[in-house]
């Protein structure tokens, strides 16, 4: 009896079972994983430099080898094999276990690290200790469970990083940006905050801008950086550059790609550890409704709040300081009066209805919170005090909303989740590539023969072949320019480019997802 292969493609070979040194290979990064397990109960390991060194290597080896016998030695390409027939890769019991696991870790991490071990009175216990000699190491001190959750976020950056170049190893561009991503995050996100720790110097990490950095503007890491000399005075002045000069001048240049897709390490652990799931992201024309209104009310919210926490900050007194909490709050009024004003007398034509609609109700909410501020006093913010809504972003959307459910449901809900509907960043990057920005992709409506990789591989649920069948530029907010719908492409029909702003947003309306009457679209132009 013939077996029956579980293959959707016309030709080619069916997606290839796990090998033997692939077994192996898992076998190896799971026994890497028990070790940590077994720290977790709080075995007592006698070296655990040696112990430690044993973990990290076998999961590092077991991931390299597993890639390595999964694409070295097969012609280059397209490896999206089966991904759809796959437990593990389509909401499967695995899928769902692994999700379950992430999830459960995120949440002892972010309220309860005692269980991990973590003991501000004493030695630490558990899994972290097993962590402190690489922390004594690199920072003088004893591991913390961010530590712990540093090193791990680094070492799956890296070695899943690893495994997506030999995957994507026909793309120069995919290698490129991975390596970038790779490298921001071990030096820029791990190593040089861990050695000036060590210094006793302030850090500002250039990959972390103001609003994903939101503590940027907290009452403490002000007196932090003003407190510690010239290099404390250079990392705000930069801090401050970044927000206002930098990313604008990079996003005006490349798209928001420069720092979603090469600098920003939530998008490195998607783009890398996030790869085999890139395809579950929801492309319906419901979720892209869904996406516009979360993601920029979690940046209204950012914004309200570091008004408030900068508001909080400052003085009422003129005597001391020209920037009293009057001025301030006249200021940030006349700042987002302005860049509204500009953006709906000049870029008006680039908005949609609906954008539009939430503009204007998006600014008169935040102009109407300064204002009653202004007339109620008592140094609050809409009758909530600075370090409370800091508090509540912190809870629901830098713990919950990024690592619960941004990383923790990536089998289920794809790599992006975070990224596509929670992350502030994004959002202020979005509207600058949307409206000002030179990037766009191109396409070649002749050549696309309506395959749907590029539609099903983008993470960000953009209904890419849309645009490729009418030949039109993709110009939407939420491309992070990773470029796979290019590099899994079959006909070359998708180009990432930088060029003149002319034409570079078609006036024909496109059709998106899947979800679309055709025939009530049509009657009711």
């Amino acid at each position: 009896m013939s077996k029956i292969e579980h293959n959707m493609s016309m030709t080619g070979d069916a997606p290839a079972s796990v090998s033997t040194t692939q077994k192996i290979a898992s076998a190896l990064g799971l026994l890497g994983l028990f070790i940590l397990l077994l720290a977790l109960t709080n075995v007592d390991f006698p070296n655990k430099t040696l112990f430690l060194s044993l973990s990290l290597g076998l999961i590092a080896a077991g991931t390299i080898v597993f890639a390595n016998d999964a694409y070295r030695g097969k012609h280059a390409g397209i490896k999206n094999d089966g991904v759809w027939l796959k437990a593990f890769t389509n909401r499967g019991l695995s899928a769902w276990v692994i999700g379950i696991g992430l999830t459960l870790f995120y949440i002892v991490l972010y309220w309860f690290p005692e269980y991990l071990g973590l003991n501000s009175e004493g030695g630490n216990t558990g899994v972290i200790s097993l962590f402190d000699p690489l922390s004594k190491l690199i920072n003088g001190n004893p591991a913390s469970q961010w530590f712990v959750y540093g090193t791990l976020y680094t070492l799956a950056i890296l070695v899943f990083g690893y495994k997506f170049i030999l995957k994507y190893r026909h793309n120069n561009y995919e290698i490129l940006r991975t390596f970038s991503v790779m490298f921001f995050q071990l030096g820029f996100a791990f190593l040089i905050p861990e050695i000036l720790i060590r210094l006793n110097q302030p850090y500002f990490n250039p990959a972390n801008l103001w609003p994903l950095n939101y503590d940027l503007f907290a009452g403490y890491k002000i007196d932090e950086f003003f407190s510690s000399g010239t290099l404390g005075l250079m990392m705000f002045a930069f801090g401050i550059l970044s927000i206002f000069v930098i990313s604008p001048i990079l996003t005006y240049k490349y798209g928001k790609r420069w720092y979603c897709s090469w600098v920003c390490g939530c998008g490195g652990l998607a783009e890398t550890a996030g790869d085999p799931y890139r395809h579950l992201s929801d492309k319906s024309q419901f979720a892209w409704k869904v996406e516009r209104w979360v993601i920029h009310s979690v940046l209204v919210f950012v914004v309200v709040m570091t008004i408030a926490v900068v508001y909080s900050f400052l003085g009422d007194d003129s005597k001391d300081t020209w920037l009293t909490q009057d001025v301030f709050l006249w200021g940030a009024a006349g700042f987002l009066t302005l860049v509204f004003a500009l953006i709906m007398i000049f870029k008006r034509q680039e908005l949609a209805k609906d954008a539009k609609y939430g503009a204007i109700g998006y600014f008169v909410i935040i102009t109407a919170i300064i204002g009653m501020n202004y007339f109620s006093g008592n140094n609050q913010i809409f009758f909530f005090q600075g370090y409370q809504l800091r508090s509540w972003y912190g809870f629901l959307i830098g713990a919950a909303f990024s690592g619960v459910i941004g990383v923790g449901f990536y089998p289920i809900f794809g790599n992006r989740v975070w990224c596509r509907f929670g992350c502030p960043m994004a959002a202020v990057l979005g509207m600058q590539q949307r409206l000002f920005s030179k990037f766009r992709i191109t396409t070649n409506g002749g050549q696309c023969i309506s395959c749907g990789n590029c539609s099903t591989y983008c993470e960000m649920g953009i209904d890419v072949r849309a645009y490729a069948q009418k030949g039109e530029n993709i110009v939407r907010s939420s491309c992070v320019g990773c470029g796979i719908c290019s590099a899994v492409c079959p006909r070359g029909v998708l180009k990432l480019e930088n060029g003149s702003q002319d034409g570079r947003i078609n006036s024909e309306e496109v059709l998106l997802g899947n979800d679309v009457d055709l025939m009530d679209f049509l009657n009711q132009k």
